[in-house]
């Protein structure tokens, strides 16, 4: 194993190459990344930066020095134009790069609204890149109007920063409730009147119909129940797409995104992938985790295995959102959960969802006792009675040596 070529500088294809140096190989290592400045933070470019109380060179998972220090060839507003599975090489803008291994850590693309309903107009804009977030800052100032289109947990996002600038905010969601794909009746119910308590209408069952335009710019919008605003901007938060095009341009398996194996590898035993744009074995399903750990752990653990640790990558799902001055944490993953405990402790509070009585995933709000009690319960494979757990005065610290 002589040259291994990274492609996305995002949190995954950051933390590879770092794990590959760490780990004593001593081989060739190439980064490339699309983006013209080196890896970074991206949640708090909708938060903190977006706020500006972070500067750029804070955003920096490490400084750009730090990655010819350790030989690592980072390739900064470099596009991969070409994979050729059977030759081992990549094209990148015209030359030929060699590889023993790839790695593909391409990320996702946020969704964007259709362009004949006026998606294309500007002050439209979604939220992923430093880019994304630069070309929308000058746009989020106070007595201005945003339309978020999206009740999953960016559009929230997006809301809460709008609101903190002043903002008035208008949040529309398509589908019954806010997120309805993510979180329990319960969840949704705390954020929504966390949301409206802070000036946002929130209007659930309501899709977009079109956004006006003049002079090529959004001035408004047409909603499904026919009402007509003006609007001085609109954030999308409607989802992601898999960046799989190299993938598929390799001829590797896509499902659900770029199919691995519990090592992280792909049906070419030469490639791997990791991050948001990986789909992975488990419990019996495959699933693609969008997350900052995920996107640590699973590149680490595709690092070393291509060095020969032969190890199964287990992940231990955890989430976060920061809100106003709520913060979520979310632990393990609640597919299938038939009912929900709620904890009530006040200003703390936890919903615990199982799936008959086995404890699947906790959603914490400012409950950081809970959230960490709850995740070492999911990961010990415990499962203390609902009954308790929403007991507000049982003691969550002893379930733990039960």
């Amino acid at each position: 194993m002589d040259k291994i070529i990274v492609v996305g500088a995002g949190q995954a294809g950051a933390s590879c190459v770092a794990k590959l140096r760490a780990e004593g190989f001593e081989g060739a290592i190439t980064l490339i990344g699309e983006e013209p400045v080196p890896p970074y933070q991206r949640p708090p470019l909708s938060k903190a930066y977006l706020l500006g109380e972070m500067e750029l060179e804070r955003l920096f998972l490490r400084p750009e020095a730090w990655y010819g220090e350790n030989g690592i060839d980072l390739r900064m507003g470099a596009k991969v134009d070409a994979v050729d599975a059977a030759a081992k090489t990549v094209s990148v803008g015209g030359e030929m790069l060699e590889y023993d291994a790839l790695v593909l850590a391409t990320g996702s693309t946020p969704r964007r609204l259709p362009a004949n309903i006026g998606g294309d107009l500007a002050g439209v804009h979604v939220v992923r890149t430093l880019a994304d977030v630069d070309a929308m800052a000058p746009e989020v100032t106070a007595d201005r109007r945003a339309l978020i289109v999206g009740g999953g947990y960016i559009g929230l996002e997006a809301a809460a920063v709008a609101r903190k600038r002043g903002m008035d905010v208008t949040l529309i969601e398509a589908a019954p409730r806010i997120l309805g794909r993510v979180a329990a009746p319960e969840t949704a119910d705390y954020f929504r009147a966390l949301h409206e308590g802070h000036g946002v209408k929130i209007l659930e069952g309501i899709g977009l119909t079109c956004l006006n335009g003049v002079d090529n710019r959004v001035v408004g919008a047409i909603l499904s129940n026919g009402e007509e605003h003006p609007y001085d901007m609109v954030i999308a938060g409607i989802g992601i797409l898999t960046n799989d095009a190299l993938a598929k341009m390799a001829g590797v398996t896509l499902d659900n995104g770029i199919a691995t194996d519990a090592h992280g590898r792909t049906s070419d035993p030469s490639i791997w992938a990791a991050g948001d744009c990986a789909s992975l074995p488990f419990g019996g399903v495959r699933i693609r985790l969008e997350s900052v750990q995920n996107a640590i752990d699973q590149a680490e653990a595709v690092a070393k295995n291509i060095l020969g640790a032969d190890q199964d990558y287990l992940p231990k799902p955890w989430f976060w959102s920061d809100q106003y001055d709520v913060k979520l944490q979310i632990a393990g993953l609640n597919m299938g959960y038939d009912r929900v405990a709620v904890r009530d402790g006040g200003a703390a509070r936890s919903h615990w969802y199982y799936e008959g009585d086995r404890l699947l995933a906790v959603d914490a709000m400012n409950d950081p006792r809970g959230y960490m009690i709850g995740k070492r319960l999911i990961e010990a494979g415990k499962s203390p009675s609902a009954e308790v757990v929403a007991d507000p005065e049982s003691d969550l610290k002893a379930l733990l040596k039960a």
